[in-house]
């Protein structure tokens, strides 16, 4: 890579920190790794990694990167490793304020610290579809822009470090309400013996179809105004009451829709039958 070619640490080699200095040698980055259980490097090292044997011999990078299991086992981690001077992006999973809290040890530290949350598996690391939402530094990303764009696309979400892990469980709680939807949709279905492979052909564009409202919905969140014509609150829950009864009567668990029915029923007893969905998040708040 010529003169863009830098040095790399990645502390942590699970699935995912494997993944990611995986992908740094094969854009001719200068890698070196460090894991509690240096049997794990073994492939990485037949590439061209080196491998560090402390924490501390891994810090002497350009840029370190940490994918360590839980705040709790990275902290002692980056203890060891006397960054002072050095880039940190943390791609640890954790809450906003655990980040927040590693951000304001790494500034007492003199550490440039960028907070990032990977929005792929580990076969996308590396890969155009691959997204990394970053929060933090934005002089430590900015310079370190060419190695993160190796792992995937770098979205830079602003200097707050507790930003990227808002997005990620935000977006995370979409795809995990969306799953349960189709998981009790299928359940409910399945008692009348209908497969997944007869069900989902239909399932997919009514959810593409639902995604459509979803820029509208924001704006009535956003101006506050929940006047609507199309389909009132009231409509819905009471749709949301006959899921709930029929799903019982079909002999399986109304959990999933049983915690909308409620929360539904709550926005439309503080008077907002007449307005439109996005008035639930009232509730929410």
């Amino acid at each position: 890579m010529g003169e863009s070619k830098k040095q790399v640490s990645v502390l942590g080699l699970g699935r995912m920190g494997a993944a990611l200095a995986g992908a740094l040698l094969g854009a001719g980055h200068d890698v070196t790794v460090w894991n509690r259980s240096p049997v794990k490097a073994g492939p990485l090292l037949d590439r061209g990694a080196r491998l560090a044997a402390t924490p501390a011999e891994a810090a002497s990078a350009d840029v370190v990167i940490s994918c360590l299991s839980t705040y709790d086992t990275q902290q002692p981690v980056l203890d060891a490793a006397a960054l002072p001077g050095r880039t940190l992006v943390n791609l640890t999973s954790g809450t906003p304020e655990q980040a927040r809290g590693v951000a304001k040890w790494a500034a007492d530290q003199g550490i440039g610290y960028v907070d990032g949350v990977i929005m792929a598996v580990p076969q996308g690391i590396g890969t155009p579809e691959a997204r990394i939402l970053y929060g933090g530094s934005e002089t430590a990303f900015t310079a370190q822009r060419d190695v993160l764009s190796v792992l995937g696309e770098p979205v830079f979400l602003g200097e707050d470090a507790g930003l990227a892990a808002l997005y990620d469980l935000a977006l995370l709680g979409m795809m995990w309400s969306t799953m349960g939807g189709y998981l009790h949709a299928l359940a409910l279905v399945g008692t009348e013996g209908v497969t997944p492979e007869r069900f989902t052909p239909m399932a997919l564009p009514w959810l593409s179809a639902v995604s459509g409202f979803l820029p509208g919905i924001g704006a009535q969140v956003a101006s506050g105004d929940y006047a609507t014509d199309v389909s009132a609150l009231d409509i819905n829950a009471a749709g949301l009451a006959l899921l709930v009864e029929t799903s019982r009567a079909q002999g399986i668990n109304p959990a999933v829709p049983a915690v909308f029915r409620e929360l539904f029923d709550r926005a439309v007893a503080a008077g907002h039958g007449a307005h439109a969905i996005a008035s639930v998040i009232e509730e929410i708040r």
